[in-house]
Parts: structure tokens; sequence; C-alpha cells
């Protein structure tokens, strides 16, 4: 059943629509850049800006939350379990089909390519339909049932409504970058693009990176869990989610930016409410006009587990409420026990996989079964992966 939906804003409230007042504390965590001039202010200036938005009730921060690990906290006014699994429009009433991916980090996601291995990499969004961050920020504008704008035209038309935007647009981009809206529009994906480049959304500073700089110690429960992430003969966590080949490395972000299928059942909550068609598949990557070959159908991009705990629901469809629950899930294919087959959300069996035939049946049964204190451990260890500005929030 529907639920009364209040909408509001959820940009920083010493945010306005014109100065960004910066955000810093004594704890050396990233500054805001407020400098609208430079490429990177401005960018921060049009990622909070509600008015490019159809009903101007929606900006980029909107569903990636500087304030929640930019991901989008918001209740999307459905009842659990669609509630927050997927993200609310502009509109105030359409919901999509796939859970928003965070934001943070997603500049080290590099830019959509096959590696030498023949492997799709890199990209954005679920399935790398856009190459790079700029492909990523013109998307949503123009998506009827995220932030809803007709055209870039009119876009454009509502960056002139700002006398600061048209001096910056202007000082960075040439005299007559209005002229033609597809350069603007392109302009101002770009700003978008090297804001979200900034340290502002991948500060490296969690207790891990901490840890690894000596400034902090694990707990033991901890310390298992990150013995356990990194050994091949224990876990299958570091086939996806390592990208540097030496485990502690420095700046590491948590994947490998590759795609698998990893069998993740269909949200039937959420197709349920959003209008899909029954027998609707996502078909993940193979939707990527660019992907051809059947053996990529139903394969999403592996996500950083950079502030993973604080960045729930979880798989592409937002499937899966709590983190333990992600361990479980990957776990059902090598325990044997009846109990590892019951998920605990619903308790009932795993769903099946939406598409079954490419199912990455070696990577997901690499490593043997975990009892309840390895699978603890991992979760422990994934929360120590947070920022320091969302430490908070573990505890909430």
């Amino acid at each position: 059943m529907r639920t009364f939906f209040k909408k509001r804003s959820l940009a920083p409230l010493v945010m306005s629509f014109l100065v960004l007042m910066p955000v810093a504390n004594a704890n050396g965590e990233p500054v805001l850049p407020n400098d609208t001039s430079t490429l990177e202010g401005l960018g921060a200036a049009l990622f909070f800006d509600e008015n490019l938005s159809k009903n101007r009730t929606m900006s980029c921060a909107t569903c990636h939350s500087a304030e929640t690990g930019f991901a989008d906290p918001r209740d999307n006014g459905f009842d659990e379990p669609v509630n927050r699994a997927v993200s609310l429009g502009d509109d105030g009433e359409s919901i999509g089909d796939r859970n928003a991916p965070a934001a943070g980090y997603a500049a080290f996601s590099p830019d959509f390519h096959k590696n030498r291995e023949g492997l799709w990499v890199g990209g954005q969004f679920w399935d790398g339909r856009e190459k790079d961050l700029a492909g990523q920020a013109g998307g949503p504008p123009l998506n009827p049932i995220e932030m809803g704008m007709p055209d870039k035209a009119s876009v454009v038309e509502r960056l002139q409504e700002n006398e600061t935007y048209i001096k910056s647009f202007k000082h960075l981009f040439g005299e007559d970058i209005f002229k033609d809206s597809d350069k603007a529009y392109g302009s101002m994906t770009k700003a978008i693009a090297a804001f979200e480049k900034t340290d502002y959304f991948a500060p490296f500073d969690s207790r891990y990176d901490r840890y690894l700089r000596g400034e902090v110690k694990f707990t033991k429960q901890e310390e298992l869990g990150r013995t356990l992430f990194f050994s091949p003969q224990f876990t299958n966590c570091n086939i996806c989610h390592q990208l540097h080949t030496t485990p502690g490395a420095a700046r590491e972000t948590f994947s490998n930016y590759q795609y698998f299928n990893i069998g993740v059942p269909v949200n039937e909550a959420v197709r349920n409410v959003n209008g899909s068609k029954p027998g609707t598949i996502d078909h993940g990557l193979l939707a990527n006009p660019a992907v051809t070959a059947k053996n990529w159908d139903g394969k999403f991009k592996t996500s950083t587990l950079r502030n993973v705990a604080v960045t729930g629901p979880y798989m592409h469809n937002g499937v899966f409420k709590d983190l333990k629950t992600v361990v479980q899930f990957y776990n059902r294919y090598n325990s044997l026990k009846k109990s590892s087959q019951i998920n605990p959300e619903t308790g009932k069996t795993w769903g099946k996989p939406e598409v079954p035939a490419t199912l990455d049946v070696k990577e997901l049964t690499t490593g043997p079964a975990l009892d309840e204190k390895r699978i603890n451990a991992l979760v422990a260890f994934m929360k120590t992966l947070t920022d320091k500005r969302y430490e908070h929030l573990l505890e909430e």
C-alpha cells in the first residue's frame, strides 16, 4: 500500500542556492569546494541545486546525500520492503527498478572498456552504460522518473536563471557557452564530475585507513574479519572486492570494477508497485548498448565496499536490507545447512536468480562455508570501511 509522503530537501541547511558554505572541522575532514569560479566549486553548486529538476525538488544530492555516504536516505513513500530499496522521483510518485548506487569513491571506476582478458570493466551505473562520471551526471536530469527535465535546452535555461552560473560558465567555458545547449549541458556534467573527483567524495579516512597508518587498533573480531576477507582459502570476498594486488595497500577501493552475476533474486515487492510488466527481466550489463554477447546477461558492476555499512539497502535492486543478510546470501552457495538456505529477512528460501543461465558459479563457490562467528567478523570488518564523518551512522 502507498503511504503518505512529505517532500523535503536533503541539501545541508547551511547551503543556499547561490552561496556554498564550506564544511570543515578540526578532524581534518574534506572541505566542500565553495569557489564557483573553479570547475570543482561550480560542480559542487550544481550537485546540490534542486532547481535543475522539473518541479525544483530534486538535486544530485537528493539521491546521493553527502550526509549519508552519498546514498539515498529517504523514505520513498511505500511500505516495507519497498521503502528505500529504490528512489523516489521529482514528481513525488515515480520509482525505478534499481537501487541508487552510492556516489562516494565513484571517481575510481575506470572508463568503461574491455581489458586484456576480454572482460568488461568500469563505467558508471550498475550496467556501465555511461563510460565516465560526466556521462553519468548527464543522465538523471533527463530521466522522466528521476529529475524529469524534458531536454538539455530546458536544463540550460534553468542554469541561466542563476547569475552566478552565467558568470562561472562564461569564465570557465567561454563567452559563447550558452549559445549551444549541448555544449552548455556537457559543461555542466564536466563540472559535476570534477566535484565528484575531489577528496570530499573519497577521503580515505575510515578506521581501516587509520589502522593501516598505525593510528588505531582493530578489535579481535575486526582483525578476524580482515584476515578472512583477504584470504582466498577462507572466503571469496577478494575475488571481486579487491583492486590492488597486495592486501593492505593504501587507497584500496574494494572493487575490481568487473561484472558478475551472483544470483540476486528479483525484488518482487518493488516490481509489484513500480509498473513493471509481468516477466520483466533486468539484463544488467546486457542492457548496455555497447554489449551484445549473451554471456553478459544478468551481470552487474561490482560496487565499492567503502561506506557499505551505512549505504543499504543492498544489491542492484535493493532486495536485501541488512549487510549481514548479504554475507549470508553469499554463504548459501557453500553451506549445506538448511538454515543457510533461508533468507533471514523473509523467513523463506532465497529467491531464484533473475538470470540463472550466466551465474558465476566458480567465483561464488570458492572457499568454505562460514559459521556465525566468521559471518559476524566479516560484517565487523566491513564496518571499518566507513568514512570518519559517517561513523556516527553505525551507531544509529
